[in-house]
């Protein structure tokens, strides 16, 4: 096979290449809590989970097997968030990194606090390698989601009161909501399920699902 050549004669191996990493914001928001992300412990400090990508490896592998051995997280479905592309963002090296995100309820992460933790994405320490960057522009997406629509990753139980979904929203948002033009915004986009909150004293709140 003849060895390709572009209309500069140039040959692939010509020129430089990047190393390629995959870094991943697991977002989440615990019962009562704000908007937080899954950092790991390593050897020098905390950082997002991530790896070097390996040859011929794709992508989506590499960010379950860096979210299995760095985090002990299994099960997650992260999509691709940017390609963080400053030459000068790695003091290792030139190194493009593969952001992804993915958001889940707080019950799926078991975490060992030995290796990893979750904090709130206002309190991120110092951190490795852009990883700020990233985790500020994974909030910011995912924020941007739930201005549009009812929880849309779905970190509440299948059916929840308009209380519960104020309090998740405002969570992610970092902020209080005004209740009304919360409800009269999103109770359109909700199914009621027929169903009310047992055992409260009082008028018990109706419970809804997404839609």
């Amino acid at each position: 096979m003849t060895e390709y050549r572009d209309s500069h004669h140039h040959a692939l191996a010509d020129y430089p290449h990047p190393s390629v990493a995959v870094d991943t914001a697991v977002l989440t928001v615990p019962a009562g809590g704000a908007l937080s992300v899954l950092i790991v412990r390593t050897g020098d400090g905390w950082r997002l989970p991530g790896t070097f990508l390996h040859e011929g490896e794709r992508l989506a592998d590499a960010v379950l097997r860096s979210l299995r051995a760095k985090a002990g997280v299994t099960g997650l479905s992260p999509r691709q968030l940017h390609v963080f592309d400053d030459p000068h963002r790695d003091d290792r090296g030139w190194v493009l990194s593969v952001a992804h995100l993915d958001a889940v309820p707080a019950s799926r992460l078991a975490i060992d606090e030995q290796i990893a933790r979750l904090v709130p994405v206002t309190e991120v320490p110092a951190l490795p390698y852009g990883h700020e960057e990233i985790i500020s522009l994974a909030a910011g997406t995912l924020r941007t989601d739930y201005i549009l629509s009812p929880d849309p990753a779905g970190l509440l139980a299948e059916s929840f009161t308009l209380r519960d979904l104020q309090l998740l929203h405002e969570g992610v948002a970092g902020a209080p909501l005004p209740r009304d033009t919360f409800r009269r915004a999103m109770e359109p986009l909700l199914r009621a399920t027929g169903e009310t909150v047992q055992g409260v004293v009082g008028k018990p709140p109706r419970l809804f699902a997404r839609t």
